[in-house]
């Protein structure tokens, strides 16, 4: 991997420049491994301040399939469903021996994203190149889970929630939910927010790279970049007043999340439901 990694970073520093087939190969290879999970466009990392690592040479290949790859025809249905993408990006196939079930109704992988035994997929839903998926993990309806995005194991990602992913800048992380985490619906995770083991995001809640929490059983206000959403969080949004210039005189507030609680037995009761529809 380390001959590939060379390869990618040579190749993506040449630019526009770079030999066009040796670009495609490097990438095709890239998407292979990505596929197989034995790359990962960030990994687990105890020695960094947020437990993860960026591999920026993977976003580097990722971004030479998008400059090299050619737009063509990619209708579905002997043409009666019309599509138009780079060549570079084809859709992932799935085999029942995968263990992972993508239920009909309109869903979409991209090859280059990994997908763990036992994940389940609810229409519609897509999966974005890059992006790794853990064991036991679900993607329910109209969920997103974006380019490079890292999603653990036995993670819930609720209806029409939104898992960001940062492709651009390659040495920026992408956005993580750690294992066992419950993402309700209507959430978004964007800019390389990160999630840790157990938390719980109440419906609603949206996270930035540069949002600050309210934690208040400790007292404290998170404002670490990028965000860190501390293990067994239970965090839903609220709203903190505007305290100067028309803000204050129109008794305006701007929303903010809010951690009420950390996990307990009685959290993880009400989210045991999850087994139940595996």
């Amino acid at each position: 991997m380390n001959e590939l990694a060379s390869e990618i970073s040579a190749l993506f520093a040449a630019g526009a420049g770079a030999d066009r087939e040796r670009a495609r190969d490097a990438f095709v290879r890239l998407r292979t491994a990505l596929s197989a999970g034995e790359a990962r466009a960030a990994e687990p990392d105890a020695s960094a301040p947020s437990g993860w690592r960026v591999n920026a040479w993977v976003k580097q290949g990722i971004l030479l399939g998008f400059r090299f790859g050619d737009v063509v025809d990619m209708s579905a249905d002997h043409g009666r469903w019309p599509f138009v993408d780079k060549d570079t990006m084809p859709l992932k196939r799935f085999a029942a021996a995968s263990g992972v079930r993508i239920v009909p109704g309109g869903s979409t992988v991209r090859e280059g994203a990994y997908l763990g035994q036992g994940v389940v997929c609810m229409p519609p839903m897509y999966i974005n190149i890059g992006a790794y998926v853990g064991n036991g993990t679900m993607i329910d309806s109209h969920a997103l889970v974006g380019s490079c995005a890292q999603v653990g194991q036995r993670v819930h990602v609720s209806a029409a929630a939104q898992i960001g992913g940062v492709l651009e800048p390659v040495g920026a992380l992408p956005v993580v939910i750690e294992d066992d985490v419950l993402v309700g619906g209507n959430c978004g995770v964007y800019e390389g927010a990160i999630v840790k083991r157990r938390a719980v995001l109440a419906s609603g809640t949206i996270l930035t790279g540069s949002t600050p929490i309210y934690d208040l059983p400790n007292g404290r206000i998170i404002e670490s970049s990028p965000l860190i959403v501390p293990e067994g969080a239970v965090v839903v949004p609220g709203t903190r007043p505007v305290t100067s210039g028309h803000g204050r005189e129109w008794g305006l507030a701007v929303a903010t999340p809010i951690i009420v609680k950390y996990r307990d037995e009685r959290t993880d009761a009400r989210t045991a439901l999850e087994q139940a529809i595996r």
